[in-house]
């Protein structure tokens, strides 16, 4: 196995790792705060394990090289989680767009974490990343029909 290969799965271990601490916090969750349980679960998952949070967005394949069919549907399985809640709570006609919905509001979660965990967020004086992360989730999923009320 070259190092691609290494990073590759020590990646999709913790994409698997992911999944499972949303879904165990999730269990404890109910109606529109799963959404919320979604946005502190990004944040306390990558507050928790920093390297491995980390890793995940810096490796880069290399040129010629795809990631197997088998690893690709293990770290699908977290967006099938957002995709999953995101559905929960939009309308009807907006059911086909759910899964796209979700990548970008992963997105708009992930750039907001990144700026807190390395430290942008501090020198713009911005005190509390995860309201803001959930205050444009929020926002974003109620100009879609949004169905259970706010968060």
């Amino acid at each position: 196995m070259n190092v691609d290969g290494l990073v590759m799965a020590v990646n999709t271990h913790t994409f698997a790792l992911w999944t499972q601490w949303l879904e165990a916090r999730l269990e404890a969750a109910a109606g529109a705060g799963r959404i919320d349980v979604l946005i502190e679960g990004y944040f306390g998952f990558a507050a928790a394990h920093p390297n491995l949070w980390s890793a995940i967005y810096e490796h880069r394949l290399s040129d010629g090289m795809e990631l197997p069919e088998r690893l690709a549907e293990e770290r699908g399985q977290l967006m099938q989680v957002v995709s999953r809640e995101v559905r929960a709570i939009l309308p009807q006609e907006k059911q086909d767009g759910a899964d796209r919905l979700a990548r970008s509001l992963v997105a708009t979660v992930h750039g907001h974490c990144s700026f807190a965990l390395g430290g942008s967020f501090a020198l713009m004086g911005e005190t509390n990343p995860l309201e803001l992360a959930r205050d444009r989730v929020t926002e974003i999923l109620a100009a879609n029909g949004r169905i259970g009320g706010p968060s």
